[in-house]
């Protein structure tokens, strides 16, 4: 018997009822901004609803973010007793991506992150080689985004955290310097070029569909996608860290008039700017084998694979016309492919991807109180 379409919502993701809690948390919060002027310090308003946010302290603009990785580790897990591997050296480096990818987003550069490592039970902690894999993963990727870890927290919450689970998050602080380089969208206008970078598979997100479709597979994890590689191994291809680019990007003197790191939602992300902009994709980057994988056994249609999952494209700048060439070879200089892939036109908020003729409005990404 055929099997019904999966989709993100039946996979136990609904960004519906999750994007209610965020805005009524924004609600709550931008009553406590008043607290800042006990410190001398004073909120970036502008920097409410995006992905990081923006404190000026005595003259300097510090930005901070906290991100989790999600249920990737569960898949780690799977995978060991199939690679013979933890995998916990690449899901380290996807958890720092989540908060430093973000981080970039409003200009500023990382300078810092902390860990958070919630393991089940004591006994996670055992287990040496998936330690040390954590670690030095961990390290490495601080390394490659040139940050210092500062510390962290390894509670064991049995009764919270499944046992033989771990919930790995980070939290992660930057100095946008020069002030210049704050990239809250201001002088996002119709004419911009929408820049794309390179996904590297699935990232971290949408990784509960792949876990889904897993379930239905003839081997799980082990199936063999038309490359030839596991399903599961491809789930594991560690996220792009992307401050190297937008390090790259400003030493080229190039600011950004906005970014959007492209995880939850999918290509609806590309409309984050509250203001009102019609987002006219014209080329598509390759979908990676994953992804392509998992819409084809999962029967997705293009509205729910670009809707949902990054579909290629990990990270979208929107800058001038005329710096879009200098914004695609920084991007190559630290090794991330990049495409000139559309143009921010004048008229309603909606993201329109002519080669699916396929278009997503306003009403489908409410991020924002």
């Amino acid at each position: 018997m055929t099997q019904p379409p999966l989709d993100y919502q039946s996979a136990g993701v609904d960004y519906h009822r999750i994007d209610q809690l965020k805005i009524r948390a924004q609600q709550a919060a931008r009553g406590t901004a008043r607290h800042l002027g006990a410190h001398a310090a004073t909120e970036i308003g502008a920097s409410r609803g995006e992905s990081a946010y923006v404190v000026d302290v005595g003259g300097v603009l510090v930005a901070s973010i906290v991100e989790c990785l999600g249920t990737k580790a569960l898949v780690a897990d799977a995978m060991r007793p199939i690679s013979g591997r933890t995998h916990y050296d690449t899901i380290a480096q996807d958890t720092i991506a989540m908060a430093v990818n973000d981080l970039v987003t409003v200009g500023a550069a990382p300078v810092s992150v902390h860990a958070y490592w919630a393991a089940g039970s004591s006994d996670w902690f055992n287990d040496v080689a998936r330690m040390e894999d954590l670690v030095r993963g961990w390290k490495a990727a601080c390394d490659v985004c040139e940050v210092s870890w500062g510390g962290g927290e390894t509670p064991a919450l049995a009764g919270v955290v499944q046992p033989g689970s771990i919930d790995l998050a980070c939290a992660s602080v930057g100095i946008i310097n020069p002030r210049e380089r704050l990239t809250l969208g201001h002088n996002l206008a119709a004419g911009d070029a929408i820049v794309l970078l390179a996904a590297s598979g699935i990232h971290a997100n949408g990784v509960s569909l792949g876990r889904k479709l897993a379930e239905r597979l003839p081997e799980g994890y082990a199936t063999r996608m038309g490359d030839g590689r596991a399903f599961g191994e491809a789930l594991l291809d560690p996220t792009v860290l992307y401050p190297p680019v937008l390090k790259a990007l400003w030493a080229a003197g190039v600011i950004p008039h906005y970014t959007v790191n492209v995880t939850g939602h999918g290509w609806r992300k590309l409309m984050r700017h509250p203001g009102d902009f019609t987002y006219r994709m014209q080329t598509l980057p390759p979908v990676p084998a994953v992804l392509a994988f998992m819409q084809g056994e999962a029967r997705l249609d293009a509205r729910e694979a670009y809707g949902s999952l990054n579909m290629g494209a990990g990270f979208a700048m929107f800058l001038p016309q005329n710096q879009a060439a200098a914004a695609i070879a920084a991007a190559r200089s630290a090794g991330v492919h990049a495409w000139n892939a559309g143009v921010v036109e004048a008229g309603p908020r909606q993201v329109v991807i002519e080669p699916l003729d396929l278009v997503f409005t306003a009403d489908e990404l409410q991020l924002r109180a």
